[in-house]
């Protein structure tokens, strides 16, 4: 085990981050193991870093979400943010067993505290290297429905994978989805077109979440039409949600079903204008991913998926929509999910979770695991 995390360590440290002499590196721990925070922490000084240590727990962070009030979170965000400020970097990991430990926190405490935090996170994502995963524990192995060792198994095939393997097949999907204009998504449930013209794609392989693999845009913001149907479930702000159908009209979310939690979803959509935008429009092709886990840094890079995320745009590729949301909600289109196709300008892309042209195929299972 000792040898996974040093392996581990050195992906997040000279990898992902790319860690340079004198870097202030912000590492932001939530209940993983000491020894993988010893194996980092060995990690961020072998490349000369500073690292700058921060150990919390879910329990404590509930406490906190319940207990406090708008002044406590706005200090909390000022000081996080001259923080933030001061680092060049930042490694989060983040444990836990319980998923839902935020479940009883009132929804509007929850809006108040991403509001409040959502200067803090733009600093993060927009000016600093950083990189984010989670922690595998008997109860993320339970939502993926492995035994423990499997599931351990399986997170560092998939968290210490060759990520440059990825590169060609990144940067040819890269490529045509810069030179699309018009996209079109169908599928059960789901008849959807809308435009990328003009707006960047960009490829992620390893260098800001891990696990990895995927590539994103995003909708000329008022394109969107149609409806879609998204058939993995998700959590978000700690409730579990099934079966979301969104409706779209001039780029807008007008209804939006999910299950027995309509109520709850709209609650989310309604947190501020751009929550009913579309802020990220991704495939995902990590081949270890086949299944969810109601976790979206996962979920979000299964094999044959694209995720369709209401919320904040990233600067990186933007359509302008700024949100305290980003949820990352994902459709998985290959034939034991119900199968569906991706046009771009009319051209056959990908068909039922697999892409059909030269060059994108490299992003294929078969291709990525060298079968």
């Amino acid at each position: 085990m000792n040898y996974r995390y040093k392996k581990l360590a050195d992906n997040l440290t000279k990898f992902s981050t790319n860690l340079q002499p004198n870097d202030n590196v912000l590492l932001d721990i939530y209940e993983a193991p000491h020894d993988m925070v010893i194996a980092l922490l060995e990690s961020v000084r072998e490349c000369g870093a500073v690292p700058l240590l921060k150990m919390k727990t879910n329990k404590i962070s509930r406490a906190m979400n319940l207990l406090c009030d708008e002044h406590v979170f706005q200090v909390q965000a000022d000081l996080a943010l001259q923080e933030m400020k001061s680092i060049q970097a930042y490694i989060a990991i983040r444990g836990g067993n319980n998923t839902f430990e935020h479940s009883d926190v009132p929804q509007d405490k929850q809006k108040l505290v991403s509001k409040c935090m959502k200067k803090v996170l733009d600093w993060r994502v927009q000016k600093t290297k950083w990189v984010i995963l989670r922690w595998p524990s008997e109860g993320f192995a339970q939502q993926a429905k492995m035994s423990t060792e499997k599931f351990e198994k399986f997170y560092f095939d998939v968290c210490t994978m060759n990520y440059a393997s990825m590169g060609p097949g990144m940067e040819a999907l890269k490529n045509a989805m810069q030179s699309a204009d018009r996209v079109r998504i169908v599928g059960n449930g789901t008849d959807l077109h809308f435009s990328i013209k003009g707006i960047p794609a960009i490829a992620c392989g390893g260098e800001c979440n891990i696990p990895d693999g995927e590539v994103y845009t995003a909708p000329v913001k008022t394109s969107v039409e149609g409806i879609i149907s998204y058939n993995t479930p998700t959590v978000y702000q700690g409730i579990a949600f099934e079966n979301i159908v969104l409706k779209f009209e001039g780029g807008k979310i007008m209804d939006a079903q999910a299950s027995n939690k309509t109520k709850q979803l709209n609650a989310i959509l309604d947190s501020d204008e751009g929550a009913r935008y579309i802020g990220e429009f991704a495939f995902g092709f990590n081949p270890h991913i086949l299944e969810p886990m109601c976790d979206i840094l996962f979920d979000e890079k299964i094999a044959g998926s694209f995720h369709f995320t209401p919320g904040q745009a990233y600067e990186e590729a933007d359509n302008n929509n700024r949100s305290q949301i980003h949820w990352d909600l994902v459709c998985i289109q290959r034939p034991e999910y119900g199968g569906g196709e991706i046009y771009f300008d009319g051209k056959l892309i990908r068909k039922d979770g697999l892409f059909t042209l030269d060059g994108l195929n490299k992003l294929n299972p078969k291709f990525l695991l060298g079968m």
